[in-house]
């Protein structure tokens, strides 16, 4: 335990590899950094496939991939994880620890096999019904009963949280480092650039993109970045529409660096998800870069960019509706301009800074009667 008068201990868990681009695992690791800022011992416990990718990381090790939310999910499982978790925990002893996803595999021992204050954020926005809390309904709605708080990112993840335990939580959204994208020196760019940030699979709708992008009648780039499933058969697909006039770029992972400059050099930033999105980050990463945004008209986008205010919305998989919007942000400089100030003075309610202080708060409502991991 933190002697009094040090500064909070917390361990920050995410189920998700942190060597897979994702908002989740971007969010925890952003959280941490800010927290620290603001004088709180902040570690991350969670498995990655590689080495960690910054300080203050603990890694739980490789993961598999499972299908989840139309997604595939890289997350660890298993005896061996559970007590690797266990003990990492043992070993940096924090005041509290803040459980994102909290009812992932790797959660339980945590939750239920130790008297630790801890906080739970729920992320997902799942469509249609959860297989997971389906058959564990029961011993998942014990291991919510004994968090100290829970908290949503959005109304769609709280609506999880209501499925399963029959109550609501507080919101917190995530947030944005503004200065990382405000700052970033736009990436160069002889001509118009769409810019797509995501992963490479049917969910995020990257095809609904491409077929768009090939009918638009204007010299433009196409910057498509992350990888995934669809990458090889998407690139062999539509690789013959790449002209010197209509570039299509696949650039594959990228730094923060890189995604930050790329987001601020295109004209307009593109975000065709078809279902499944509870919150917009990447929408939300696009606007402090000063970048005007297209996106499906999901409610977690919506809860970002409002439409015809800082983006336009086009109905999910509607390729006619996503290349008129593509066509009419490009052809209007002051429509574009307006978006972006708009979207400027969006991004201040998302201020990472001010997300981690009311964590800051969470925790140190939920510290009161501390108590420690049990030494057996």
């Amino acid at each position: 335990m933190t002697p009094l008068g040090d500064p909070l201990r917390v361990v920050l868990t995410c189920p998700y590899s942190l060597s897979v681009d994702g908002g989740v695992q971007g969010q925890v690791l952003g959280l941490a950094r800010e927290l620290r800022a603001q004088g709180v011992d902040a570690r991350v416990l969670a498995p990655s496939d590689g080495p960690p990718p910054e300080p203050g990381v603990v890694s739980l090790g490789p993961t598999r991939r499972f299908s989840s939310n139309g997604s595939i999910a890289p997350i660890t499982v298993g005896r061996v994880v559970a007590a690797r978790t266990f003990e990492a925990v043992r070993a940096l002893r924090p005041d509290v620890v803040h459980l994102h996803e909290p009812l992932s595999p790797m959660h339980y021992p945590l939750i239920l096999g130790t008297d630790l204050p801890a906080i739970g954020t729920f992320h997902a926005a799942h469509t249609g019904r959860n297989a997971w809390y389906d058959t564990f309904r029961y011993p998942l709605a014990k291991m919510v009963d004994r968090l100290s708080a829970i908290t949503a990112v959005s109304e769609e993840a709280r609506r999880n949280v209501e499925e399963l335990t029959g109550e609501g939580c507080e919101i917190i959204p995530n947030g944005v480092d503004v200065q990382i994208f405000s700052q970033a020196p736009p990436w160069p760019s002889s001509q118009p650039a769409i810019a797509f940030l995501g992963r490479h699979e049917p969910r995020k709708g990257l095809a609904v993109l491409l077929e768009a992008f090939v009918g638009i009648d204007r010299a433009v780039d196409l910057w498509i970045m992350g990888e995934g499933p669809q990458t090889a058969s998407l690139r062999s697909q539509y690789e013959k529409y790449s002209t010197p006039k209509k570039r299509i770029e696949w650039i594959g992972h990228v730094s923060e660096s890189e995604k930050a400059a790329r987001l601020g050099g295109s004209t307009i930033a593109c975000f065709p998800s078809l279902e499944g999105e509870s919150f917009g980050i990447v929408l939300l990463e696009a606007m402090a870069a000063r970048t005007p945004v297209v996106a499906s008209d999901l409610a977690g986008y919506r809860h970002v960019a409002r439409p015809n205010r800082e983006g336009i919305m086009v109905h999910p998989g509607d390729v006619m509706g996503l290349r008129s919007a593509l066509q009419e942000l490009l052809d209007k400089k002051e429509l574009r301009q307006t978006m972006v100030d708009a979207g400027v003075r969006r991004t201040e309610k998302f201020l990472l800074e001010n997300v981690a202080a009311k964590f800051h708060e969470l925790y140190r409502a939920a510290v009161a009667g501390r108590q420690t991991l049990p030494q057996s």
